[in-house]
């Protein structure tokens, strides 16, 4: 098989680092003397070869973070570095170069994905020429296989189904072997049961070709598809859910929900948690030697294990938390 991969930015003989990594993210929108915090210190950390889903809802800063992981936005402060490459430093040849090999993209509206008068064979081998790809033959075979696309090479994008479409466009994205590939909302314009396949194609490529993947989406049933799944919200990473795997290869095993704590100590419980235990305003803490008890603060914890501190060696002080 023959592929072409971006450049290795690690130590001479290392693996090419494939990571995403965010540390304390702001992007600030100033228009008409409003300012709008779309990302509020922001971490995220996605391990080389790891497929996850960032997951939100409308204006929860989910659009803004892939704007800036994708080269075409810069946040306000902070730090951003996708296979080894500084979002914040890059100049306008390096963004270049970032765009047509290191990273790839499958965006939601099909013409952004793919030329309409050119065949999907062509498309792909477009993407190739332009990102200065080598045996290009041999690069389309390997993609057609892994991608199932044998059938509509010969086909524009009008002519083929929505999901053939975007497995065409999850081709044109690895066109040139790049190290991190981008999903936004790629079932966005798709049905259950298509979005359902095409998740598990992008697992798939994950798997056999070990690129980096982050689906950015507002559906969270793509959870049942990835391993990982982070949350945000209000500009925040807010929670996590991991799903264990039987075979080492699908996440059909137990799921498990955490919470992120930055590094001030801040965490956010999960809404479904807030509105069912009706916790609003202040709540009440409770540390305990292995966990920590959140209480409404007008309730009286009625739990001996849980309840709050009530001898001078359980009390710790809180007052910054």
């Amino acid at each position: 098989m023959t592929t072409t991969t971006a450049p290795d930015v690690g130590v001479a003989g290392s693996t090419p680092d494939r990571s995403i990594r965010c540390r304390e993210l702001v992007r600030i929108y100033a228009s008409d003397d409003v300012e709008v915090q779309a990302l509020q210190g922001l971490q995220l950390d996605v391990a080389s070869g790891e497929l996850v889903a960032l997951v939100g809802a409308s204006g929860s800063g989910k659009s803004t973070l892939l704007g800036i992981l994708s080269g075409l936005d810069r946040p306000t402060a902070g730090s951003a570095v996708v296979a080894g490459v500084d979002l914040t430093s890059m100049t306008r040849r390096t963004r270049l170069q970032y765009h047509r090999t290191v990273v790839g993209f499958v965006w939601q509206q099909t013409e952004r994905n793919l030329v309409p008068y050119l065949t999907i064979a062509d498309n792909v081998l477009l993407a190739m020429q332009l990102g200065g790809t080598r045996h290009r033959a041999a690069r389309l075979s390997t993609l057609v296989d892994l991608l199932d696309l044998g059938d509509v090479l010969d086909r524009r994008p009008a002519d083929v189904s929505g999901g053939q479409r975007q497995r065409a466009a999850v081709a044109v994205g690895l066109a040139n072997g790049p190290s991190v590939l981008l999903a936004d909302e790629p079932t966005g314009e798709l049905d259950e049961s298509t979005s359902a396949q095409l998740l598990e194609t992008l697992r798939s490529v994950n798997r056999e070709t070990g690129t980096t993947t982050l689906i950015v989406t507002h559906d969270a049933t793509v959870s049942e598809h990835v391993g990982r799944t982070v949350r945000i919200r209000d500009g925040r990473t807010s929670t996590e859910t991991l799903r264990s795997s039987t075979d080492g290869s699908a996440p059909d095993g137990e799921a498990q929900e955490f919470a992120l704590v930055d590094r001030a100590g801040r965490l956010q419980l999960p809404s479904e948690y807030v509105d069912r235990l009706g916790l609003r305003d202040r709540v009440r803490l409770a540390m305990r030697p292995d966990h920590v008890g959140v209480y409404r603060g007008d309730d009286e914890p009625t739990d001996a294990h849980d309840g709050p501190p009530t001898t001078a060696d359980d009390r710790t002080d809180h007052d910054d938390a």
